[in-house]
């Protein structure tokens, strides 16, 4: 067996723990909407307030993670969070229980909105206010970035002038590699983030049930882990404070936890350390740019 990862570790396993809590659209921050991802699907284009889409986004931060904080301290699992830093803001005692533990908070945004419509200028503010504002919350800035999804040409040029090292829009591999930016002779390490395996299907979907989802992520590891044996691979299982940490599916994370757990060879590790790793062992080529 070939050991890619510290340790003789053989499969690298991300823990990604979004927050968006408080800084989705909300006419209160001035949006000309509400916030359209409802677990009930309510979205009307008219500027008024979800104040029940609000409240179901606030469990995740009163309920939902310290569930996932208490699974993470048990299994002494190292996580990422993926935070809008609007987010953190607002919720300073989450902010300060991630930094407690040691873990890694990477910048999904200054607030969890849209960047494709912006301008140059305005992505470019928008990317710098997420870091002073992490930074002023964690006291260390971000070293990666996630969007709300969609990004534009600009991105990445953005990401590597604001001094951020990893990226995490893609979805193409299941493990960390080198990829060109428009309009910079300098490659940018890419963290390959994964939708299958979120937890939003079961927002997204009512048929989606925690049990679905736990056996969907069990056979994705077992895949990986198998490949893993000759090849270099890491697992992203992504979180939400308001899917995840509700009674009746925080269950399956810990029985997934326990599963993983449970393997020779796991290396639960942030996406920075992760990235550190990879980057010091294999370094960009002059075919990477």
């Amino acid at each position: 067996m070939n050991a890619f990862w510290p340790e003789k570790a053989r499969l690298a396993l991300s823990i990604v723990v979004n927050v968006e809590e408080g800084s989705e659209y909300n006419v209160r921050d001035g949006d000309k909407g509400m916030e359209p991802v409802d677990e009930l699907g309510v979205s009307l284009k008219k500027p008024i307030r979800n104040y029940g889409n609000e409240s179901n986004y606030q469990y995740g931060l009163n309920e939902g993670a310290a569930r996932i904080l208490k699974l993470l301290d048990q299994y002494n699992v190292r996580a990422t969070w993926t935070a809008a830093a609007v987010s953190l803001e607002r919720a300073p005692h989450l902010a300060d229980a991630i930094v407690s533990r040691g873990d890694e908070v990477c910048s999904h945004g200054h607030r969890w909105i849209h960047q494709f419509r912006m301008s140059e200028d305005e992505e470019r503010k928008f990317i710098r206010d997420a870091a002073d504002s992490i930074e002023r919350s964690t006291g260390k800035r971000p070293a990666g970035w996630l969007s709300r999804y969609l990004l534009t040409d600009n991105t990445r040029r953005l990401l590597q002038e604001e001094g951020y090292t990893y990226h995490m829009d893609d979805y193409s591999r299941d493990n960390p590699f080198w990829d060109s930016v428009e309009g910079s002779d300098k490659p940018m390490l890419i963290m390959p983030y994964a939708l299958d395996s979120n937890d939003m299907k079961m927002w997204v979907s009512a048929s989606y049930t925690p049990q679905d989802w736990l056996d969907y992520a069990k056979r994705t590891f077992d895949v990986l882990y198998e490949e893993s044996e000759d090849q270099m691979r890491m697992m992203s299982l992504g979180l939400h404070l308001r899917i995840i940490g509700r009674p009746g599916r925080i269950w399956a994370l810990q029985e997934f936890l326990q599963y993983a757990s449970s393997k020779s060879g796991v290396w639960f590790a942030t996406r920075e350390r992760i990235a550190q790793h990879f980057a010091d062992n294999n370094p960009a080529k002059s075919g990477d740019v």
